[in-house]
């Protein structure tokens, strides 16, 4: 880059300040340990990854427990082969099988089975109290509330960044 281009870059880059960049080098660090910790938690008490939480949490709020495979994947931002891996694998323990969709014979839906409803019954309270003990009751009310009002925000805005690119991938 030339001496100009550098000399712009840094007149047009709006570097972060102190607190910014303590705010986001202490959400990363927050968001990587509070991560690990909560996946070694969920692997400990329930032998379920955070994937599979999700799977069945996320199956466990629908009508019949079941969803197509490509409206999960999104709502899992995930694409649908690396989920349709995933399945496959939680498949082979017992937790979810595939049907077909009879309003749509070429979509799959996946449907929780009755040893996957059984797992997320039994991880749920340790999951809820792991969440609890390492993130929730460290904060005040106050923290809570600003932390989730800064949450829509960002996904607001990220959803609606997200939109067009998940309309041209459909």
């Amino acid at each position: 880059m030339s001496t100009r281009g550098v000399r712009l870059l840094r007149m047009t880059v709006r570097w972060l300040d102190q607190d910014e960049q303590r705010a986001w080098r202490g959400y990363r660090r927050l968001r990587a340990l509070l991560d690990l910790q909560i996946s070694r938690d969920l692997a400990q008490d329930a032998q379920l990854s955070e994937a599979d939480y999700d799977v069945l949490s996320d199956l466990s709020e629908t009508d019949g427990h079941r969803l197509r495979l490509i409206a999960l994947a999104r709502q899992m931002l995930w694409s649908k082969s690396r989920l349709s891996h995933h399945i496959d694998r939680m498949q082979q323990r017992g937790l979810v099988r595939r049907e077909r969709d009879s309003a749509a014979p070429r979509a799959v839906m996946v449907v929780m089975t009755a040893a996957g409803l059984r797992a997320i019954k039994s991880a749920a309270p340790a999951h809820v109290g792991s969440v609890r003990r390492h993130f929730i009751d460290l904060l005040t009310a106050e923290q809570i509330r600003a932390l989730g009002e800064a949450a829509e925000t960002v996904v607001r805005h990220l959803d609606a960044v997200r939109e067009p690119a998940a309309v041209a991938e459909r």
